[in-house]
């Protein structure tokens, strides 16, 4: 997804000699591209609980410190979920699990509208009315005369 999640940022999550156990980067079945694969599925993933509020393309093609952290790393805990899962998904760490519900708890919080995402770009106000869950529909009452 255009590098919204760069290989050092994985430094602050993971040992970096875990992930790369994970990927199996010293077997001859190594494939470079299953990181970017689990990025990319991790990115569809959190769009489509934040598509209803935000602007996912501003947001998901941030580079470098224009990138929100939060995001970023709530990115990061479903993109190593997904890389343990196809490793061994019945030999998950704990605290991946946790941290890989935690992240959909707070995608779901964000759907329903009770978090909000200080600083991320949101969408036009006009598409914000029409993606409300909430909307009212009046048929234009005339006067009649009498």
């Amino acid at each position: 997804m255009d590098n919204f999640i760069n290989i050092n940022d994985y430094d602050a999550s993971i040992h970096r000699e875990i992930l790369d156990a994970l990927l199996r980067k010293e077997s001859a079945n190594y494939d470079p591209q299953i990181i970017e694969i689990c990025e990319n599925r991790a990115i569809a993933e959190m769009r489509g609980y934040l598509n209803k509020c935000y602007d996912c393309d501003a947001l998901f093609s941030a580079q470098g410190e224009q990138r929100n952290q939060l995001v970023l790393m709530f990115a990061l805990d479903i993109t190593i979920y997904h890389i343990f899962c196809q490793h061994n998904p019945y030999k998950i760490s704990k605290i991946r699990e946790e941290r890989y519900k935690r992240a959909v708890e707070w995608l779901k919080g964000i759907m329903n509208g009770d978090i909000t995402i200080d600083g991320a770009p949101t969408l036009p106000e006009e598409t914000l009315q029409d993606n409300s869950r909430w909307q009212i529909d009046a048929e234009e009452v005339r006067p009649t005369m009498l």
